[in-house]
């Protein structure tokens, strides 16, 4: 098993890509501690890693409250003796044209999508440089930090490349420390999230949710929607020791539907 020994940290572990990669780490034979803003979903998902066998435990987490943070990282490192790899996953979106944007709109997705990615590494880093150095940040972006013309989304496509380029910030600077910190930036994935979009987008197309995924298909060369699985995969591997030299990466993962 890749993942062997090592205790893994995720935020928005409850549902969807998190849920995925909860579960992925999990059956590498790490333990999984799962946090969400939905302490419920986080429990339940760590439920479902007990009953197969692997070891893991919730914690309820709001990484827009920063101040709830230093609580649940001494927590889970209490509970596992330690903390190897914190996965910044939780993520939100919503949608609108730019010139109607609200601005709580902006605030929302870029407090959860980008201060909430800095909240919780500046926390994780402080641990792993106490404790000796070495260690993994791995961060949930998303094809719209690297390409711009997203529909309907100036906010969250601002939030992701923040996400991206503070991914790269970090990576130099928690280098020296032997801490690695990379990126994944997904494309068309079939989740709730993605489920929200579709309808949001179909309205203001004047299309059908379906339509709507027919173009996100459309704009894939590998011709499918992706799957939080092919999400899991890639998370796996930025965890494990194979990536032990990567460090500062944005990874693509999204079927061909950006080559940049």
């Amino acid at each position: 098993m890749r993942l062997a020994g090592k205790v893994i940290g995720i935020t928005g572990g409850g549902t969807g890509i998190g849920r995925a990669c909860a579960l992925a780490y999990a059956a590498e034979g790490a333990r999984v501690a799962v946090t969400d803003v939905d302490g419920a979903s986080a429990e339940a998902v760590a439920a479902e890693i007990r009953a197969a066998g692997g070891e893991a435990a919730a914690w309820p987490l709001d990484v827009t409250d920063r101040a709830a943070i230093p609580g649940v990282v001494d927590a889970i490192v209490a509970r596992f003796g330690t903390l190897d790899v914190w996965h910044n996953n939780a993520g939100v979106s919503t949608m609108g044209r730019f010139v109607e944007l609200a601005e709580r709109d902006w605030d929302v997705n870029m407090d959860v999508n980008a201060k909430g990615v800095f909240n919780c590494s500046q926390v994780v880093a402080r641990y792993l440089i106490a404790r000796g150095g070495g260690g993994k940040i791995i961060v949930t972006a998303s094809m719209a930090g690297k390409k711009g013309d997203v529909a309907f989304l100036p906010h969250y496509v601002a939030s992701k490349f923040a996400a991206v380029g503070l991914t790269q910030a970090m990576a130099a600077e928690l280098g020296p420390h032997g801490i690695t910190v990379n990126s994944i930036c997904p494309g068309y994935v079939r989740t709730s999230m993605q489920d929200r979009e579709a309808v949001w987008e179909g309205e203001l197309r004047g299309m059908s949710a379906d339509e709507v995924r027919r173009l996100y298909v459309d704009d894939t060369p590998l011709g499918r929607l992706e799957t939080a699985e092919d999400v899991a995969r890639v998370a796996v591997f930025l965890a494990s020791s194979d990536a032990d030299f990567i460090t500062g990466a944005a990874i693509d993962v999204n079927g061909g539907a950006w080559m940049g």
